[in-house]
C-alpha cells in the first residue's frame, strides 16, 4: 500500500506512530513468501543468477562456478523451475562436461532478444561463450580469442630412473605433485610417461589415463628402472618420434611439451644435437630439470652438467631451465613449473609465449547489443584488460595502444583489469557509447565511456576516476533509462570496497546523470563530458562491512509509477548475511533514499552474502509484475512484487450525535445508545494483470484507539453498528458567594467526536446570564463514570471573555470514587 502522506513524519511530529511508521517503510516486495533455491556451498551455487523465459516456461538460471568433481571443477548451470510448487528444486544442466570449457567460471549469464536464443558465457583462462538453444541444449561455443584451451596440451615426462637416483620416493612424490596440477581430460591435458637409464621404456602412452586422479595414483607405482648409463639423448628422441605420436594418443593442435629430469650427465652425449632438432621440428617445448643430488653426494662440480640441461632446455634458459639441490627439492618447484607450463599459449607456434590473449578471460563481463555482444577481457595484455565486440558485422579487437590515452603504456605491469565490467548507454541522437570499467587503474579504479568503430579505432569520450584507493572503483556499472524514452538519464558506478565509517568496506554508489544537451553534444565529447556527478545512493548508516554496490540492476518499473526503479546488493551487511536495497526513478534522476531494505536474515537465517548477483526484468510467478532475483552463497532467492493499490477512506455517523438519555438499542440486556458507523473504502490501482485490485484489507475500529480493545471490520461487511458502551452523567451547579446555587437544569446533550465528550446545552438559542453584585463566580463541576475504566479523561471548562480565571481546587470524595468535584473561581470583569 502506498503510504498515507498524513503519516510521514512532519517538524511537528518528527516521531509518528509505530504504526504508521512501519508504513512508510514498506514497499511492494513481497518478503513472507520468499522462493529459495539451494545447492551445495562448495559450487559457488548463485555466484550468478538469470530469470529465462523459454517458450512460456519460466525458470530461474544460476552460475555454479566450482561445480564438479575437486580435481576437474568445470562449473555448471542450474535450472529452477518457478511453478505453482513452492518446493520446487534445480536441475543442473551438465553444461560443463558438455561445452568444451576449461576452468568454467560462470561469472556471466548473458541474455539476448528471445530470437536467437541467448549464449551463457562461461569465462575461462583465454575465454568461451557457450552458446545454447532455448532449451539450454549446447550449440556452437563462441571462442574469440582462441579456439582451444591455453592447456590443450600432450606433456611427456622424460624421468632418469639410473641408479644414481636416489632416494626414489621422493622422486614419486614430485611426480604426484606436479601431475596434481594438470586438468586432464580430452578436451585439456594429457600426460605420457617415458622412463630411462640404459633403456628407454614408456610408462604409459598420452591416451592411457582420462582424469588427474587416475594419471596420480599411477605415478604412485612406478618403479625405478635402475641402469649404470643415462642415455639421456636417446630417451628424448623415442619421446619425439614415439611418444609424441598418434598412436599413442597425440592431438593435432595440441600443445607439445616435454618435462626431462635427470641428475647426470648424459653417456650418448654426442646425439644431443639430433635428438634436439628431432623436437625442433616436431614443436616440442622442453623443460629441463638438473638434480644435483649426486654430485653434492660425491662433492663434484656440476657445471658441465648445467651446461649440457640448458642445452637440453628451450630458450630463455630462465622461463624453460631448473635445478635443485637434490630429489627431496623437485618438490620446490611444483608451483613454478606448474605456473610456467599454463602460461603458454597453445595456438602459437615453438618456443613462442605471449601475454596478449591466453589469459583475457573474455566472458568475465559480457553485455547485450543490438547488433553482437561486448565483452570484457580482464586478463588481456597483461591484465591490463581490454574489451572485444563480437557482431553481426565481425569482430572488433581494439588494440592495447588504443585506450593509450587514458591507460599509458607505462604503467602497463599495474594490472588495472579493464574490462572487469562492461556495458553501453545511449545518449544524444540516439548515439551508443560502450562503457568499461578498470577498478585497479592507479589502485583508485576508471570507468571509460568510448566509441568502438568496425575496424577498432576507439575515441574516448569521458573518463570517470574513483577517489580512494582500494575501493574498487568501476567494479560494477549501471545506465538507467529513467523515464524510459529510449536515452540513458543515469549512469551508476559502483565502488564496493569503499572505506567508511570504522574502517569499514562499506561501499558507495556514484550517481552520473546525462548533461542533456543533445544538440552540444559534440563539445561534450571535444572537453570529454557527458554525464556529470550528481551525488550518492544513501543505504544503512552503522559501521559495518556491507560492499554496496557489489550488485547493480536497474528494474523496468517496480512500483507501477512508469519509471524505471534500482536494486542494489551488500552482501557483506549483518555479519556477510546480506541485504539489497531498492531505489525509485523519478523523471530523470532516482531517489537516493531506498525505499526497501530486504536483509538475507528476514527471508531465512541460514542464507549468507544475500545480493551477491542480482536479476530483475521478468514476470517470472504469471501475476504480470516483475519478479526479483537473487543470489547469495550456496543459494538464490526469488523475491515476487505486489500489487500497489492506493485507498482513500471516508467514514460517515447514523445519527451525528448520541443522545445519552435516549435509548436505542440493547447489549447485553442493557438499554443502550447505539449509532450506525460507515467506512467507505476507494481503491486506485495502476498494477497490471487480472488481480491488481484483489486483496485482503482488514480495518480496526475502537472508542479509545490508546487502550480499549479492538472490534474488527471485514471489507465484506462496509457497515457495521457499534454502540457507545460509556454512560456519562454530567450535572453543572452555577455559585454566586452571596447566594445559593443557580438553579440549572441537568445536561442531557453529548455529541461523540473520536473519543472526545463534548457538552451541549439544549438552549444555545438564549444562554443563562449570571450576575453576581462581588463580582465573583464560583463554578462547580462533578464528573461521575458509572460503568466503565476510563482512560486519560480529561475536562475543559469554556467561558465568556469578561471572565478571569481565579483559582482551582479539586475535592474527591472517597466514599463515591471514582466521582471528582472540579472548583473553579472566576472573576467577572464585566456585566
Amino acid at each position: 500500500f502506498l503510504p498515507n502522506p498524513i503519516s510521514r513524519p512532519t517538524r511537528e511530529n518528527k516521531n509518528p506512530p509505530l504504526g504508521r511508521c512501519k508504513l512508510c517503510r514498506s514497499f511492494n516486495i513481497d518478503v513472507k513468501n520468499p522462493r529459495i533455491f539451494s545447492a551445495p556451498n562448495d559450487t559457488l551455487f548463485g555466484f550468478s543468477v538469470l530469470q529465462h523465459d523459454s517458450r512460456g516456461e519460466k525458470s530461474l538460471l544460476v552460475g555454479a562456478p566450482w561445480d564438479g568433481p575437486a580435481n576437474n571443477r568445470k562449473g555448471d548451470i542450474y535450472k529452477c523451475i518457478v511453478g505453482k510448487e513452492r518446493n520446487s528444486k534445480c536441475s543442473k544442466m551438465n553444461l560443463g562436461q558438455r561445452t568444451p570449457t576449461c576452468f568454467s567460471f560462470s561469472s556471466s549469464l548473458l541474455t539476448t532478444t528471445p530470437s536467437p536464443p541467448p549464449p551463457l558465457c562461461l569465462s575461462t583462462p583465454n575465454g568461451i561463450c557457450a552458446s545454447v538453444s532455448d532449451d539450454l541444449e549446447p550449440r556452437e561455443a563462441i571462442a574469440p580469442t582462441s579456439q582451444r584451451c591455453s592447456t590443450y596440451m600432450d606433456i611427456v615426462i622424460v624421468l632418469d630412473g639410473s641408479n644414481s637416483i636416489y632416494p626414489w620416493y621422493e622422486v614419486q612424490n614430485f611426480l604426484s605433485n606436479i601431475l596434481s596440477k594438470f586438468h586432464i581430460s580430452t578436451e585439456q591435458m594429457q600426460v605420457g610417461i617415458l622412463q630411462y637409464g640404459e633403456v628407454a621404456v614408456h610408462e604409459w602412452s598420452l591416451k592411457n589415463y582420462q582424469t588427474t586422479q587416475e594419471v596420480v595414483e599411477a605415478a604412485k607405482n612406478i618403479s625405478r628402472q635402475e641402469g649404470r648409463e643415462t642415455r639421456t639423448a636417446y630417451a628424448i628422441h623415442k619421446a619425439c618420434t614415439e611418444a609424441f605420436s598418434p598412436e599413442r594418443g597425440a592431438r593435432e593442435g595440441a600443445t607439445k611439451v616435454m618435462i626431462v629430469v635427470t641428475d647426470g650427465e648424459s653417456h650418448d652425449g654426442e646425439e644431443l644435437p639430433d635428438a634436439l632438432k628431432e623436437c625442433e621440428d616436431r614443436n616440442i617445448t622442453r623443460y629441463a630439470i638438473a638434480v644435483l643430488g649426486h654430485y653434492i653426494r660425491r662433492q663434484q662440480d656440476p657445471e658441465t652438467f648445467i651446461s649440457e640441461i640448458k642445452y637440453i632446455a628451450s630458450d630463455p634458459d630462465d622461463k624453460y631451465f631448473f635445478n635443485v639441490t637434490d630429489e627431496a627439492a623437485l618438490n620446490d618447484i611444483v608451483d613454478a613449473l606448474g605456473d610456467r607450463i599454463f602460461t603458454l599459449e597453445g595456438t602459437l607456434g615453438y618456443n613462442e609465449s605471449s601475454f596478449h590473449m591466453e589469459m583475457s578471460q573474455i566472458g568475465f563481463s559480457t553485455h547485450t547489443l543490438d547488433d553482437g555482444i561486448l565483452f570484457g577481457m580482464v586478463g588481456a595484455y597483461d591484465w591490463d584488460g581490454g574489451v572485444l565486440k563480437e557482431g553481426i558485422y565481425g569482430r572488433v579487437v581494439p588494440s592495447r595502444e588504443a585506450f593509450e590515452s587514458e591507460f599509458p603504456l607505462e604503467l602497463k605491469n599495474h594490472a588495472a583489469y579493464l574490462g572487469y565490467t562492461v556495458s553501453s548507454v545511449i545518449v544524444g541522437d540516439w548515439k551508443r557509447l560502450y562503457v568499461a570499467g578498470a577498478p585497479r587503474f592507479k589502485h583508485k579504479g576508471k570507468v571509460i565511456l568510448f566509441e568502438l568503430s568496425d575496424d577498432g579505432d576507439v575515441n574516448i569520450a569521458q573518463a570517470l576516476n574513483g577517489e580512494q584507493i582500494g575501493s574498487y572503483y568501476g567494479s560494477e556499472v549501471c545506465g538507467m533509462d529513467v523515464d524510459q524514452d529510449g536515452i540513458t538519464d543515469l549512469l551508476l558506478v559502483a565502488a564496493p570496497m569503499y572505506l567508511g565509517s570504522g574502517n569499514k568496506e562499506a561501499g558507495r554508489v556514484y550517481i552520473y546523470s546525462f548533461t542533456g544537451v543533445r544538440q552540444l553534444l559534440h563539445l561534450f565529447f571535444s572537453i570529454g563530458i557527458v554525464f556529470v556527478p550528481n551525488g550518492t545512493l544513501i543505504s544503512e548508516e552503522k559501521a559495518q562491512d556491507a560492499r554496496f554496490g557489489y550488485a547493480l540492476a536497474a528494474a523496468p518499473d517496480l512500483n507501477h509509477d512508469g519509471f524505471t526503479d534500482l536494486v542494489v546488493g551488500a552482501p557483506l551487511e549483518d555479519e556477510h548475511k546480506g541485504a539489497i536495497y531498492v531505489y525509485h526513478g523519478d523523471g530523470i534522476y532516482v531517489n537516493p533514499h531506498y525505499k526497501q531494505r530486504i536483509p538475507g536474515s528476514s527471508l531465512s537465517p541460514s542464507l549468507q552474502y544475500f545480493g551477491r548477483s542480482v536479476s530483475t526484468r521478468l514476470d517470472l510467478d504469471g501475476d504480470e509484475l516483475i519478479d526479483l532475483a537473487v543470489g547469495a552463497h550456496g543459494s538464490a532467492v526469488l523475491l515476487s512484487s505486489r500489487s500497489i493499490v492506493q485507498i482513500n477512506v471516508s467514514l460517515s455517523f447514523q445519527p451525528h450525535s448520541i443522545n445519552v438519555i435516549q435509548k436505542t438499542c440493547q447489549r447485553g440486556g442493557r438499554e443502550s445508545a447505539c449509532l450506525n458507523a460507515t467506512a467507505c473504502f476507494t481503491t486506485v490501482s495502476r498494477s497490471p494483470g487480472p488481480h491488481s485490485n484483489s486483496f485482503d484489507l482488514w480495518v480496526s475500529a475502537t472508542l479509545d484507539d490508546r487502550k480499549l480493545s479492538a472490534r474488527a471490520f471485514s471489507l465484506k461487511t462496509a457497515v457495521r453498528t457499534t454502540c457507545a458502551r460509556q454512560t456519562w452523567c454530567y450535572r453543572l451547579t452555577w455559585t454566586s458567594r452571596d447566594r445559593g446555587p443557580d438553579e440549572c437544569p441537568l445536561v442531557s446533550g453529548m455529541s461523540l467526536l473520536g473519543s472526545e465528550r463534548r457538552l451541549c446545552f439544549p438552549h444555545r438559542q438564549k444562554p443563562y446570564v449570571i450576575r453576581s453584585p462581588r463580582r465573583r463566580l464560583a463554578v462547580e463541576v462533578q464528573l461521575e463514570n458509572r460503568l466503565e475504566n476510563a482512560y486519560n479523561t480529561s475536562l475543559t471548562l469554556h467561558y465568556s471573555r469578561n471572565l478571569h480565571f481565579s483559582s482551582l481546587s479539586i475535592r474527591v470524595d472517597r466514599t463515591k470514587m471514582p466521582a471528582n468535584i472540579f472548583r473553579t473561581s472566576l472573576d467577572l470583569t464585566s456585566n
